[in-house]
């Protein structure tokens, strides 16, 4: 097999809750770029997406904790001390570890010195999703082979690192990435303000590849009286907002015949479903779990509302712009969210879809008011679909950072 000279890194591969990675690294593929996957850890999802399939790329699993694969991180840990690199990768590391002296710091070093060991001589650069975790992992591999690093950031990964962490891998005197992109302008004028160098910071918008998705369905007015069908994707986390929603379910007119689809798993799944329970609402839910994407967008073409009440978590974490938002606009699906974080940057209220507040009281009344007046949905949905082809396609995110990582990669060599 050809050695690639770029690394990715990830978390997990594959992951059905990152549809916005496995469309981006096919794209990446399909425009010419070479690279090697190293993920941090083995799947747990017994789906996958048709995207996972198209990927050419090898895979390849570090040791998802150290103890698993002693000689394996032995042997690389012993090698990388004859490289250039070590003394300033230990240096980084001790640093770190100074602050965050975790079993999670000690791991991402060793998986990185088992990535710095086994990567082909060919490396010459790394290219990493998330700030946190799979960006510390690609710092150190970086700083130990002498080869420039970046990334790609996203939402938790932004608002949950530590500031002193972010400011020194965006930092040029702290082997910092040699550029970052990320999602939403909201993040992207957050790491900007902690760098000296906020050019090293793009915008690019996941967006959609529209030719992968079906043209919307032919919607039909819907019926006053008649059912009104919602539907959620997301996982089952605090920054979803699923539990205000399934509160706003509860205080719905006796007389609104509805019903709620949610699709996804999350560590949350049992309080939910006991939640709805204890409301009296559980027999007007359905629970599907885990969905491929086919299945998703079978469920968007037969419902009336996409609902996404997403929030700020306790903790910080908060979404950044989904993109199944973008996904219920590619069919036509009128959508009802909150104005977290970039989904104002996709949808302006009343125009493009509807943004309530997070409280329950406040999504039953918006739930309410869409269902009484069946001209809304339309309107907002065509809105919404041109605004996704006019401002939100993938292919000008893909060329940008194609051309980013052709330079890091020139650079290097």
């Amino acid at each position: 097999m050809t050695e690639q000279p770029l690394a990715i890194i990830v978390k997990g591969w594959p992951r059905l809750s990152e549809t916005f990675i496995a469309q981006e690294l096919v794209a990446l593929e399909e425009a010419g770029l070479h690279f090697d996957i190293w993920s941090l850890r083995h799947p747990t999802d017994i789906k996958t997406h048709p995207l996972h399939d198209q990927l050419r790329a090898r895979v390849r699993y570090l040791p998802e904790y150290l103890r698993d694969e002693p000689e394996r991180v032995a042997q690389a840990t012993n090698a990388v001390e004859a490289l250039p690199g070590f003394d300033a990768a230990q240096h980084a590391f001790a640093a770190d570890l100074a602050r965050d002296d975790t079993p999670n710091r000690r791991r991402r070093f060793g998986q990185a010195c088992v990535l710095a060991h086994e990567a082909p001589s060919t490396l010459r650069g790394l290219y990493a999703h998330f700030l946190h975790t799979p960006s510390s992992v690609a710092r150190y591999a970086a700083i130990l082979r002498g080869v420039p690093w970046s990334f790609s950031a996203h939402a938790k990964d932004i608002w949950t690192s530590p500031e002193w962490e972010l400011r020194e891998k965006l930092s040029p005197t702290h082997h910092g990435a040699d550029f970052g992109v990320t999602c939403t302008g909201f993040g992207a004028t957050h790491l900007r303000s902690l760098t000296s160098e906020p050019e090293r910071i793009d915008l690019v918008y996941h967006g959609l590849d529209l030719g992968r998705f079906p043209a919307p369905p032919l919607r039909t007015l819907r019926d006053v009286g008649g059912p009104l069908k919602l539907m959620s994707v997301g996982r089952l986390v605090e920054k979803k907002g699923f539990d205000n929603l399934i509160d706003a379910l509860a205080l719905l007119p006796e007389t609104l015949n509805w019903h709620w689809t949610h699709i996804g798993g999350g560590a949350l799944d049992a309080q939910m479903r006991a939640r709805a329970a204890a409301l009296g609402v559980s027999d007007r839910i359905t629970w599907r779990g885990a969905c491929d994407q086919p299945e998703v967008i079978e469920a968007m073409r037969a419902s009336d509302l996409f609902v996404l009440p997403s929030r700020v978590a306790k903790d910080g974490d908060r979404d950044g712009l989904p993109n199944v938002l973008m996904e219920a606009a590619s069919q036509k699906l009128p959508i009802l969210s909150t104005p977290v974080s970039a989904i104002p940057e996709f949808i302006d209220n009343g125009t493009h879809g509807i943004l309530s507040d997070d409280a329950p009281a406040a999504l039953g009344r918006a739930v309410a008011a869409f269902a009484a007046d069946p001209d809304l949905g339309p309107r907002l949905a065509e809105a919404a679909f041109a605004r996704l082809r006019q401002d939100f396609t993938m292919p000008p995110g893909i060329a940008r950072l194609q051309m980013r990582l052709n330079n890091l990669l020139s650079t290097a060599s």
